[in-house]
């Protein structure tokens, strides 16, 4: 069963649209958020009405900071970051920025876990960027496989015996086999927000009966999600990067 993982959405509901339209045609028969369906983006209301839809057919909605944030309010978030939130959260109703506060922060299915950030501390939103804080977070669990997002940017680390943690190069639209010898740490790439200076989004498939995975990125139309920011009157910078992937 091929499992189509999506994080990070950011209130960017082209980039969503055309992800999902992706991962249909390429037969992903599941869905998975990890989390970040708002914050950024000028269609939070759209994103979390479509998001609360696919979970009531069965997708797995998961937690993030920014949806974590609608609640509580922009802690710990930049000044681009804190300004977006608390336009999101003017435009959310009382029981969305509950459904939002309530979602899981973790959710485990046979040998894979799935998470927004580092496993360690799900939430404490710690940031997996380096072969250190993969370790740590391969070490927290005894998953064969871990998913996250959080920092936009898709990375593949692998875990050899109890200590060795190496990259591993995850190249876009290419199956790559995860061999059952190691234990593995995808950080998934971001659907409404990249930052790796490429502008298309980005999401995973994953078959773990063959054990592969697969960084897609999908073309979709960025100026229409950039005039909607401009047009809410959010920064310019939030349309901006949108062009250039960062």
């Amino acid at each position: 069963m091929r499992v189509a993982i999506l994080t990070d959405i950011h209130a960017n509901l082209e980039a969503l649209e055309a992800c999902l339209a992706d991962a249909r045609a390429a037969g992903a028969e599941r869905l998975v958020f990890l989390g970040d369906l708002v914050g950024y983006g000028a269609d939070p209301w759209e994103v979390v009405a479509r998001a609360r839809i696919l979970q009531s057919e069965g997708a797995v909605v998961l937690r993030g900071n920014h949806d974590e944030a609608a609640s509580f309010g922009p802690r710990g978030f930049s000044t681009l970051a804190a300004a977006a939130m608390r336009w999101t959260m003017e435009r959310l109703s009382p029981e969305a920025r509950e459904w939002l506060a309530g979602l899981p922060l973790t959710h485990a299915e046979g040998e894979v876990l799935f998470t927004h950030a580092d496993a360690s501390a799900p939430g404490e939103w710690r940031y997996v960027t380096d072969s250190r804080s993969a370790r740590r977070s391969l070490l927290a669990t005894p998953a064969w496989l871990t998913l996250c997002g959080h920092t936009h940017v898709p990375a593949l680390w692998r875990l050899s015996g109890a200590e060795h943690v190496a990259p591993v190069p995850f190249e876009e639209d290419r199956p790559l086999a995860l061999d059952a010898a190691h234990r593995w740490l995808a950080v998934v790439g971001a659907v409404g927000q990249p930052r790796n200076g490429q502008a298309e989004a980005c999401y995973a498939l994953l078959d773990p009966g063959a054990r592969l995975i697969t960084q897609r990125r999908v073309a979709y139309d960025v100026a229409r999600a950039a005039d909607k920011i401009r047009a809410a009157g959010l920064p310019e910078l939030l349309a901006e990067r949108l062009f250039v992937g960062v």
